[in-house]
């Protein structure tokens, strides 16, 4: 028996972490310069304490706890803790995006330029990161076009004239140095300009290149100098669009602004580089106590910087995070040179704050509007599903499976079966089925065969699992549906009932009912038509469930049926077995490119002989031969 109070007192007054535990779950990690101290506030009064942190002290029935040499040791290790085991009380945060930087490896002979994510302790140069990648790519293809900088793998000098040089040197997108045509000094002279460009020192690069036109024009080389001409606007043009602000100073910074909802955390962070604004991002954090805005970012700073490859030099925060210090002392580590957090009160940097939490609010706002519309497109349309089909609570239809059935005048019959939760999409569980013992177009004898199989699935599974000791809900088929909605009227309603009766399941069933212009209208329940208003919820999710279950079964038909036309038009071409069969569409891919070739080209594949080349090319170009193909077979 775990006497937390015994345990408490037998806590070591050191820096380490400590992780709460209930049952095998670990509800929460905190690290602490003292471990005492920290974690036996926890168990004192609960007064001043957050609705949150009260609720997981009534949970936690264990601790553990690491120690550790320093805070900033602990803080590391928390981090990593955090990031394996995602805890439910720990603010999380919910992007994990990586952004793009462009590197230029100016350490090498000849440096490449190039689009990276990951940025390592090397001799390279970053610039970014870019949130707007479009920009982005737009500067990366000015450096190539202006400057015409590698960005292969070959090394060089060591791989210089053992290959061909690449397309990019023939189009004139790379200075071939590969080619040995080009001594190093002229190719470093071209990347120290393009440094200055990502550098954002544009007019520095231009005086440079409208030195190089009026060169070229006082040379008569007219063509040239039309060239640098262009270079020169092209240049203008982009400077114009990387200018959005200036923070009044040169140097690398990020601003984060905190703003806070009735239950939701939102961080809006700036990224300026070189003293200009080159993107911004807005972050959600799960599991944020909105009643401590210290704590959220202080987990914003330590989750996002250890997964961005990049550290600024200086962090402007909204609100001061906890432990300030240890956060800057971690950064400086990450950085290797020394990182502040300020907390702007006045000048240019608190006006950049301003504008932040500006940003942060609008997008938190827009936010809770389009979070109250989602949550009306799924969770409201599922409940007025309920109430219209009387479902009691313990009915909610959480998890709704759709079937259709799909054939051509009773060729290649399929079914599908797709699944929504929560008023949402879950195609991991989509499930195709080629009916097997049907002939021909039945619709019903068809459904009822694909809701048999379904169902003898998921009995089968469950019993695999149950006499291995695997936990249940790891099959495909195990988790059954809270309402089946069939894609027609009783008659379909009436073969899904008879199944599930066969198998002791009482599932509801409602049939999605169209009108004469095929658009969905209502639903028929235990032998009784909800017809719904146009503008209701729930028809349009009965409508999206509906067009969503037609549109599974008909691709999964057509691929079926595609691929036997395929194989039924070769076989009734003499001379023609599955061997040649097979040889012919991976040679030349497709019965179209097939027909229009000559003898002598269809011999190129493999197999194909002159005679078997002089039948495909008739079957194909003399109708006595055929009168069975026709446009729609090809």
């Amino acid at each position: 028996m775990f006497d937390i109070q015994e345990e408490v007192r037998k806590l070591p007054s050191c820096p380490g972490v400590y992780i709460m535990k209930e049952g095998d779950t670990i509800l929460y990690v905190g690290k602490a310069i003292n471990l005492k101290n920290r974690v036996r506030q926890y168990f004192q009064s609960t007064r001043g304490k957050s609705p949150k942190i009260r609720k997981m002290i009534s949970r936690i029935e264990y601790f553990e706890y690491i120690v550790t040499d320093s805070e900033l040791e602990a803080l590391v290790l928390e981090n990593q803790l955090i990031k394996q085991n995602h805890p439910p009380y720990n603010t999380m945060l919910q992007d994990d995006k990586q952004y793009p930087y462009i590197k230029v490896t100016v350490g090498e002979m000849y440096p490449r330029i190039f689009v990276t994510r990951r940025v390592q302790r090397d001799d390279a140069r970053y610039f970014g990161p870019y949130t707007n990648v479009s920009s982005m790519r737009e500067t990366l293809d000015m450096l190539k076009n202006i400057w015409a900088l590698r960005h292969c793998n070959r090394d060089l000098p060591r791989d210089i004239g053992k290959e061909r040089p690449c397309l990019n040197y023939h189009i004139g997108q790379c200075m071939g140095p590969c080619t040995g045509k080009v001594d190093p000094e002229t190719y470093r002279a071209s990347v120290d300009q393009a440094l200055e460009l990502l550098n954002g020192h544009y007019q520095i690069v231009t005086d440079g290149i409208r030195e190089k036109m009026l060169a070229a024009s006082d040379a008569l080389d007219f063509e040239q100098a039309a060239i640098y001409r262009d270079q020169i606007e092209n240049l203008k043009k982009l400077g114009q669009k990387q200018r959005i602000d200036h923070a009044g100073s040169e140097d690398d910074r990020d601003v984060i602004a905190l703003a806070l909802g009735e239950e939701t955390a939102l961080v809006q962070t700036f990224f300026i580089r070189g003293g200009k604004l080159i993107g911004r991002e807005h972050f959600f954090m799960d599991g944020a106590d909105v009643d401590m805005p210290s704590e959220i970012v202080a987990a914003f700073i330590q989750q996002f910087y250890s997964g961005t490859p990049f550290v600024p030099k200086e962090l402007l925060v909204s609100v001061e995070p906890d432990d300030r210090e240890t956060l800057e002392d971690w950064l400086s580590v990450q950085k290797d040179s020394r990182v502040h957090i300020l907390v702007p009160q006045r000048g240019e940097k608190a006006h950049l704050m301003q504008l932040a939490l500006q940003n942060a609010q609008i997008t938190l706002t827009q936010f809770a509007e389009k979070m109250r519309q989602d949550e009306l497109r799924t969770f409201g349309a599922l409940q007025q599903l309920a109430d219209c089909l009387g479902l009691d609570e313990d009915s909610f239809p959480e998890r709704i499976e759709a079937y259709d059935i799909s054939n051509t005048f009773g060729f290649q019959s399929v079914g599908s079966m797709i699944v929504y939760e929560n008023g949402r999409p879950k195609n991991s569980d989509y499930r195709k089925f080629r009916i097997q013992t049907v002939q021909g177009a039945n619709d019903y004898a068809s459904m009822e065969e694909v809701l048999t199989r379904r169902f003898r699935h998921a009995f089968d599974e469950m019993r695999k699992m149950s006499a291995d000791q695997t936990d249940i809900s790891l099959g495909k088929f195990t988790r059954l549906p809270d309402l089946i909605l069939m894609d027609g009227g009783r008659g379909q309603v009436q073969i899904c009932e008879d199944v599930l009766r066969r198998f002791n399941l009482e599932i509801p069933v409602a049939g999605m009912v169209k009108d004469d212009r095929h658009r969905t209208r209502g639903l028929i329940y235990q032998d009784i038509e909800y017809s719904l208003d146009t503008y209701h919820e729930a028809l349009m999710l009965i409508t999206r469930i509906q067009d969503e279950a037609h549109r599974f079964a008909i691709t999964y038909h057509k691929r079926l049926r595609s691929q036997n036309q395929v194989a039924s038009i070769l076989d009734q071409i003499e001379h023609i077995g599955p061997k040649r069969r097979k040889d012919l569409l991976q040679t030349f891919g497709s019965i179209d490119t097939i027909r229009g070739l000559s003898e002598e080209e269809l011999m190129q594949a493999s197999s194909i002989d002159r005679r078997a080349a002089s039948s495909i090319y008739r079957f194909f170009h003399d109708p006595s031969q055929n009168q069975t193909i026709s446009e729609e077979d090809l």
